[in-house]
Order: C-alpha cells, then structure tokens, then sequence
C-alpha cells in the first residue's frame, strides 16, 4: 500500500519540522516503512525505489523514538487511511527468553508444615542480639574445640614461611 500525496495532507502537519535538506520526503520515507511493515521484509532489502535503506530506517527511528510513528498511525487509522489488522503473530526463542520454570528445571515445592509446634532451633548466626529475657545462642557449640593459631614469628626474615614454628 502507498499513500496518495491527498492522504499525506491530512496528516502532514504530525511530522516534525523538517531540518536541513532532506534527500526524501515524509511521504516517501513513510511509504517505505509501510512497504516494510506490509511485506515484512529486512531493511536492507528494501527496493531502491524507496531509497537508500539506512536512510529510511534512520528517519523511522527517530520517529520512533519521538513518539510520532505512534501518532501517525493513530490517524491515519482514524481517518480511515489505513486498516491495520494483525492476523498472524510470530515469537521464536531467539528473541524471547524462556522462564528458568519453563526450561525443565526442579520446582520448588511448598514447605511442609512442622508436625509439632515446640521449641524452634537454634538460629545459625554468629551473633545475636539479647532478646527478652533470652539467653545468647551461638552457631558454634561449646564443646567445638580452638583451631591453632599462627605464631607470631612464623615469617622468616626472607619472607617464607618457617613451617616448624606451625607445628605443636
């Protein structure tokens, strides 16, 4: 589908001013955006009649990102210019990424409720604030016995190690 320079009247005035000296019109650039939309084509096939693809795409993306492709369209569908009616939809992995649920992985399953309400285990932290009346718990039980410490003179003055001074 092309738009008729009368159809380009009726929505000339939702392009931006245009700057400096443009190789192609509004009306042709948007004829081949329409032609890429219709066909759904690649840009760089886009035929010669149109222009120079990069041109094209540019300007489309400008547009794009200004909000006035958006407007356009919208008359243009409340004018009754253009009828967009999308039959078909298409998405393949390539450009959709797939939930980790739906990849096969382990779900996760509900937690199962404690038979009992009683005492609740001892929490594993280090450090723990006093809580009314609570005596301190610490992750570490007490009967755990000391890991050996370094001696303090365990560097050689060449700087390795003297492994005789590790030894108890």
């Amino acid at each position: 589908m092309q738009l008729t320079p009368e159809h380009y009247e009726r929505i000339a005035h939702l392009f931006p001013k245009p700057r400096g000296s443009l190789t192609y019109s509004n009306l042709e650039v948007l004829n081949a955006i329409l032609y890429i939309a219709e066909n759904g084509a690649k840009w760089r096939r886009l035929p010669k009649e149109f222009g120079h693809w990069h041109t094209v795409y540019a300007r489309m993306r400008g547009w794009a990102r200004q909000g006035v492709l958006a407007r356009v369209f919208e008359a243009m569908q409340a004018w009754q210019i253009i009828a967009l009616k999308i039959e078909v939809c298409s998405l393949d992995s390539t450009s959709v990424k797939v939930h980790p649920d739906g990849t096969g992985a382990l779900k996760k399953t509900a937690r199962n409720p404690s038979d009992g309400p009683g005492e609740d285990s001892p929490p594993r932290f280090i450090w723990l604030p006093q809580m009314s009346g609570r005596p301190l718990l610490s992750a570490f039980p007490p009967d755990r016995p000391e890991m050996p410490r370094k001696a303090a003179n365990s560097l050689k003055p060449g700087g390795k190690r003297n492994r005789t001074a590790l030894k108890p």
